[in-house]
């Protein structure tokens, strides 16, 4: 090429360039595109050694590791991006389990065509959500497929942290009488992205809930309550959750409608849009299930930290051969709160 010098390429258009195959060939273009758009934002001492995989030190304990695709449509929705949710969520399915989480490692499956700006906007959020964690981003892949064969970026994230001896939450752990606490206001997530997709407004925005939760935990942790269970209710909400958590542990469940904490702007959305915010997907909340003398003091631990200051006590477990979970309704009635059939609200994270 002409006023060019042999063996130089000129550096990635980061405003005007796309994704093409040969990102994905394994030749100089790839490492170009690793070198100049991922490694330089997500950039550590493990990535720098530049190896097919990174050898990490391990502190005590036990070994956790959760992975988790992303396909959330739209990729930009308010309060967040693909990026920071690909961290997010793996790191949540990690903590939940009274892990400290250590490190992450991503996949990327970029479609032909896609926006080079919009992948730095999309590696800058996570890299963003990695730091403000302390969770690196340690090693990764990339793939690229024909135009048509994705629809623009998916991610995937596998997180690796430890537990320490005499920690055990699981899902089989609830007992009649516990208590069962979520971490704040439910649904924000969402009806965030389905308003997004939809380009539906409300007069008051709603907004992604998208956070790391290993703070919050930790303060859980240190508060000395005797914790059963954690788990953060993704997709199929917080209905869904409780269904697993009751079906695993072999118990019923009772919740209160009138204890729900849901923002007037989701709970109107989700009356306009016909959706009970109990099966709306949550990506910055979590379930605790807790032992009946220590629901207090978890909860005042709870709301002194940021991520819980909403937090609110809205069930009971109890003795049930059905496994069914029920809701004491506004009107003083009953209803079976069941699992989500179908696929209420698809492409959400």
């Amino acid at each position: 090429m002409t006023g060019v010098r042999k063996g130089y390429i000129r550096p990635l258009d980061l405003r005007q360039g796309r994704v093409d195959m040969t990102h994905g060939s394994g030749g100089r273009a790839m490492a170009q595109l690793i070198d100049e758009l991922f490694a330089s934002r997500l950039g550590n001492a493990y990535l720098r050694q530049g190896n097919d995989a990174a050898v990490l030190p391990m502190p005590p304990g036990r070994l956790v590791m959760s992975t988790d695709a992303h396909v959330v449509s739209p990729l930009f929705f308010p309060g967040g991006d693909i990026g920071c949710l690909a961290v997010h969520g793996t790191i949540n399915d990690v903590a939940v389990m009274g892990a400290t989480p250590l490190y992450l490692a991503a996949t990327f499956i970029l479609e032909e065509g896609f926006p080079l700006a919009d992948l730095a906007r999309i590696v800058d959020s996570m890299a963003a959500a990695a730091g403000d964690a302390a969770v690196p981003v340690v090693t990764g892949d990339t793939k690229v497929v024909e135009k048509g064969m994705a629809d623009g970026v998916y991610i995937t994230t596998t997180g690796v942290g430890v537990v320490t001896e005499g920690e055990e939450f699981s899902g089989d752990r609830a007992r009649p009488g516990d208590r069962i606490i979520v971490s704040g206001t439910i649904g924000e997530h969402g009806m965030a992205i389905m308003a997004q997709r939809e380009s539906i407004g409300f007069s008051a925005p709603i907004v992604s809930d998208t956070a790391a939760l290993h703070g919050l935990i930790a303060a859980m942790r240190a508060s000395g309550a005797t914790i059963r269970v954690l788990r953060d209710p993704t997709r199929g909400g917080v209905a869904t959750t409780l269904n697993e958590i009751a079906r695993q542990s072999r118990v019923g469940m009772m919740l209160h409608e009138s204890a729900l904490p849901v923002q007037p702007a989701v709970a109107a959305a989700c009356e306009f849009l016909g959706l009970d915010p109990l099966y709306v997907a949550n990506e910055g909340k979590l379930l605790a299930i807790v032992a009946p003398g220590d629901a207090d003091s978890l909860l005042n631990a709870m709301r002194a930290h940021p991520l819980g200051r909403r937090a609110a006590l809205i069930g009971s477990v109890h003795q049930d051969a059905q496994h069914f979970v029920q809701m004491t309704t506004a009107f003083g009635g009953r209803r079976i709160v069941d699992w989500l059939t179908g696929e209420q609200l698809p492409r959400i994270c």
